[in-house]
């Protein structure tokens, strides 16, 4: 049984609707329009809200959407058909109506397709009953019964003569190999008197072979004490040129003082280098205000230069056939036009980076975005699929949801309450280095930060957000801000719970008049069941303003499954109604990958949450925005 069928037209008028319950099918296909058409994920023409299965099919020529909604835990096989069948006569018997594309035509038009769909949708309810059950095949009907019981005992039969002829040529390598190892044993034989006849074909008694056995073992025991002596003899001159080892002052009983090397310290700073090593760990750039993040290069522009050169040298005549090669004039995109293009568009995207999976959903996207598209005169398919692909990498790089901190951190003072950050990602992606880098932009910017070390994990996971609080309370003095202590590490050492600790120092926070706390969790694999489960408790505990999932930008495959096992996770151990997933991606290393950025892709397509930070150095400085134009050009570039 259908809930509903709708019919609207891409500028948002409804045609036609059908309902089959009396509940408003409203929300699932603004949800529908919100999630999937607005976000260019249109690869899988099924979408679930809540407890509904929407199905659905683009007409691009007529700018049309068909919806179907039903209970998804129905299995209903003719819905497929039925979207087809209603797709061809709507748009058959409305063909004037819907070709004048005015929304005043669309208005005034009367579809009158009840009594239609009504018809088409009791045939395709009778054709998914009359398909008959699938019955099993009876023995008879096999090829195995078709067989006499001859060959089968023939097939049968062959087998270990194939095995006495293979060892048969087996045995005649042997004896052949054996040729020169016989000859040389004849020798001894004749000393001892035996006949040649005796070895080749007269079978030996016992006492000769055991003779023979002990001259043979004589014999290689003689020459394994050859080889022996030789080598000896061999490593005497190698010995003479190895190098001598070193001679230390103290022989071997080292004193502390000798072996440090590092510079005198008091309270753990160093005393005449701190200024220098400090600008060093800063960078240059302005701390406070985020940068664009340019993923063009200087090499990319200099080869830019240089292919425009000989372009100019080229004939006008080929130049002209170039152009005209491949147009299409005034005709509609089907996918056998699109197909070797697409596929060579999704090896493009796979060779960047981007997940596999992601990769083909993203041109099975644009090529039911294009199918049934009129093309322009001079408007060539490959131009045509190229623009059709940036548009939704732009759109899908641009989310639904913008986090904007320093915002939100201002309504948390207003509210007189700390602004609650949580990072979380897999082992070695670098979240405290980028939590350091988002304290020292939040201080640039005048607020105050709190780090919570709830890595009670990892060896030197405290010590090393200490060095990171102490550098920044050097480049942010209290002196600076009038006595007022900026950044604070809040720490309880090792093998603790986490979420106590975070529990704790929010509650420090708010008394001491922090404007941030910034939560660093241990790191852990997807796969990791106890610490996924501490995770979630943490965060269901706490209830963090922003959820950060922090990953690397040299992954590939591997984003898709960290993400979606990562959000599992949090929903199936979170103890609350409503579970909190990730909110936001910190995206790292990516000075390490030229222009190989599909890792932004796939994570932003596989959760819809957005980029907010990308870290692109070691310094404090290196901490850019998201820039979708830039990284969907760099994604294109050949």
């Amino acid at each position: 049984m259908l809930d509903f069928f709708t019919i609207f037209s891409k500028g948002g008028l409804v045609l036609w609707c059908f309902q089959g319950v009396s509940d408003s099918c409203t929300g699932p296909v603004n949800a529908l329009i919100r999630s999937v058409l607005l976000q260019e994920r249109g690869g899988n023409n099924s979408f679930t809200h809540e407890a509904l299965t929407l199905k659905y099919k683009l007409d691009n020529q007529f700018e049309l959407v068909f919806v179907v909604g039903f209970q998804k835990i129905l299995t209903l096989t003719y819905v497929d058909k039925l979207i087809d069948d209603v797709h061809r006569l709507f748009r058959d018997k409305y063909r004037t109506e819907i070709q004048q594309q005015s929304a005043l035509s669309l208005l005034n038009g009367t579809f009158d397709f009840q009594n239609d769909f009504l018809r088409l949708l009791r045939e395709a309810e009778e054709s998914s009953k009359i398909r008959a059950p699938t019955t099993m095949k009876k023995y008879e009907d096999s090829e195995k019964a078709k067989k006499p019981v001859r060959s089968m005992i023939e097939t049968r039969g062959e087998k270990p003569k194939e095995k006495a002829k293979n060892s048969k040529k087996k045995g005649t390598k042997k004896e052949g190999s054996d040729g020169p190892l016989a000859t040389s044993k004849a020798a001894p034989a004749e000393k001892s008197g035996l006949s040649v006849g005796a070895e080749n074909g007269v079978e030996l008694s016992k006492e000769e072979l055991i003779r023979r056995k002990r001259e043979e073992f004589i014999q290689k025991h003689g020459r394994g004490m050859d080889k022996s002596s030789k080598s000896m003899k061999s490593d005497a001159p190698k010995e003479k040129g190895k190098k001598a080892p070193r001679v230390w002052e103290l022989g071997g009983c080292a004193n502390k003082e000798v072996l440090d090397y590092s510079t005198p310290t008091t309270n753990g700073t160093p005393e005449a280098a701190l200024s220098e090593d400090i600008n060093l760990i800063r960078g240059t750039g302005p701390g406070g205000q985020l940068q664009d993040l340019d993923c063009s290069s200087s090499d990319d522009e200099g080869a830019a230069q240089n292919s425009t050169k000989p372009s100019a040298t080229k004939g006008t005549l080929g130049g002209m056939f170039g152009m005209l090669k491949g147009l299409v004039g005034s005709k509609s995109l089907s996918r056998e036009d699109m197909e070797s293009v697409l596929d060579k568009m999704r090896d493009h995207l796979i060779a960047k980076n981007v997940a596999a999976d992601i990769a083909v959903q993203l041109c099975e996207s644009v090529a039911n975005k294009l199918e049934g598209k009129v093309m322009g005169t001079f408007s060539t398919v490959t131009s045509t699929v190229k623009q059709a692909l940036q548009e939704s990498l732009v759109q899908i790089l641009q989310p639904q949801r913008r986090v904007d901190m320093l915002r939100d951190i201002m309504d948390a003072q207003r509210r007189q309450r700390p602004y609650v950050v949580t990072f979380c990602g897999v082992n070695g992606v670098g979240k405290s280095t980028n939590l350091a880098k988002i304290s020292f932009w939040l201080l640039e910017n005048g607020f105050s930060v709190l780090i919570a070390a709830c890595d009670t994990f990892r060896a030197g996971a405290v010590e090393q957000l200490r060095t990171h609080t102490r550098r920044l309370t050097a480049l942010h003095p209290p002196e600076k801000h009038g006595g007022r202590t900026m950044v604070q590490l809040f720490e309880k050492g090792y093998g603790k719970d986490a979420a106590g600790i975070a529990m704790e120092a929010i509650a420090f926070a708010r008394n001491q008049g922090f404007d941030v706390v910034l939560v660093d969790t241990a790191g852990r694999m997807q796969d990791n069941a106890p610490l996924m489960t501490a995770l979630a408790k943490l965060i269901t505990v706490n209830t963090p303003d922003l959820v950060l999932f922090v990953g690397e930008a040299l992954v590939g495959n591997e984003a898709v499954d960290q993400l979606v096992k990562f959000n599992r996770a949090l929903a199936d151990h979170s103890m609350a109604q409503t579970p909190r997933l990730i909110d936001g991606i910190v995206l790292t290393k990516f000075d390490t990958i030229d222009d190989k950025v599909g890792a932004a892709i796939s994570m932003t397509y596989i959760t819809s949450k957005p980029i907010v930070f990308v870290g692109t150095g070691q310094t404090y400085c290196d901490l850019r925005s998201l820039n979708a134009k830039a990284v969907v050009a760099a994604l294109m570039k050949a």
